[in-house]
């Protein structure tokens, strides 16, 4: 997984719906999901491959059905780049005001 894995992943509008759902509601299915949402059951199964790919989802076996469940800790990574970007950004404008003082 990395940053730009997971802003990939979300970037999408309806990815995010899906992540969001999980976040909130708990694990569900594919089908659980579509029928939720304005999307078919197929459409989700692509979006939940994405989410998967990026380290955002994980699936876990319910009898014949995938369950999916959100993991945050990709969402922690990247929290946590950003935080490291801001702080380099920080650092440079604060130079950058020293130099004209």
């Amino acid at each position: 997984m990395t940053e730009s894995s997971v802003f990939a992943a979300l970037s999408d509008p309806t990815r995010r719906s899906v992540y969001e759902r999980l976040t909130s509601h708990g694990p569900a299915s594919a089908s659980r999901l579509a029928s939720e949402l304005p999307v078919s059951r197929q459409a989700i199964a692509k979006h939940l491959a994405v989410l998967d790919g990026a380290g955002l989802v994980e699936r876990s076996s319910a009898g014949r059905e995938v369950v999916f469940s959100a993991r945050l800790e990709p969402l922690s990574d990247v929290d946590r780049w950003m935080d490291e970007v801001g702080a380099a950004w920080d650092a440079r404008l604060r130079d950058l005001r020293r130099s004209f003082d």
